[in-house]
């Protein structure tokens, strides 16, 4: 059995897949793009050592900021740890919201590390590139003058698109756990976790930048790449933490959207007043399905 957790950014995954993990003596494999990456912990809200309570993490801090850390190197590495858990008589238990990570991971989707490679679209103009990510997703937030982020989200969104067709879980007895809740009850509570990270994530930030770490990671990552204007004094710390609240909002939307659409997820609604209630419900499903 091999159970995944999934849900938008801020709904309480990683605190789940702690308590499926002692229920069910596993072990838990991130799926979170940026919790891969070392120094990402506070913006990522990373998991802590302390929040951890004993249960194994793999995949946390595998990356430094200048690897290009690719869905190809995920793949191979959570197949591996999927495996070394299983041997172990364990459970592994994948904890994430990157639905692209977690597809490939447990799919029959063939990677090659040369089609990692960005594609250019020389044929393409910048409008027609824009044209075609709205076309995907009208949610999402780009400059249509920069063309290399153009190109990467168009990688992104075409990798997404074929790993989408055809594919089939290449193990037995997956089960899928999607924590939800009400949208402006998510909302909220994603503006109040960035309200309160606001001073140690400022300076998390402060200290990369000081460093001029030059990275795909800190370009993409929702929580650091809206803080490095107000470093630079092009725009104020204000408007920064509300573009860092908008996006991740859009963020959460995405996921859902993928989530529903992507893979069979059962849905479970979040109990923030007893979380004890939803892990029961949870444990029911899981029980149902083993």
């Amino acid at each position: 059995m091999i159970i995944c957790v999934v849900g938008p950014t801020g709904v309480g995954k990683s605190k789940l897949g702690v308590s499926l993990a002692k229920i069910y003596n596993g072990e838990v494999i991130n799926a979170d793009s940026v919790a891969i990456y070392k120094y990402l912990d506070i913006g990522s809200a990373k998991i802590t050592l302390k929040e951890q309570e004993g249960i194994p993490h793999h995949l946390i801090d595998v990356a430094n900021l200048e690897d290009n850390y690719t869905i190809y190197d995920y793949q191979k590495d959570a197949r591996k740890a999927i495996s070394q858990i299983l041997e172990k008589g364990k459970v592994p238990i994948l904890v994430g919201g990157s639905g692209l990570y977690i597809k490939s991971a447990l799919y029959d989707y063939n990677l090659e590390e040369e089609n990692t490679k960005d594609k250019e679209y020389e044929e393409l103009s910048n409008e027609d590139i824009y044209n075609k990510i709205k076309a995907y997703d009208e949610s999402i937030e780009i400059d249509k003058n920069n063309r290399r982020r153009l190109v990467r989200m168009l990688n992104k969104i075409s990798k997404e698109i074929i790993i989408s067709k055809d594919a089939k879980l290449i193990y037995d007895n997956v089960i899928f756990i999607g924590l939800t809740t009400d949208t402006n009850l998510l909302y909220e509570r994603i503006n109040k976790r960035l309200d309160d990270m606001i001073i140690p994530l400022i300076d998390e930030v402060d200290n990369l930048y000081r460093k001029n770490i030059k990275s795909k990671a800190l370009e993409n990552a929702i929580g650091y790449k809206e803080l490095f204007p107000f470093f630079r004094h092009e725009q104020t710390l204000e408007s920064c933490v509300e573009q860092i609240k908008q996006n991740s909002r859009n963020y959460a939307k995405r996921q859902f959207t993928f989530f529903k659409h992507q893979l069979p997820v059962n849905w479970v609604n979040v109990n923030y007043e007893d979380f004890s209630k939803t892990i029961l419900e949870c444990v029911k499903i899981i029980d149902n399905q083993k």
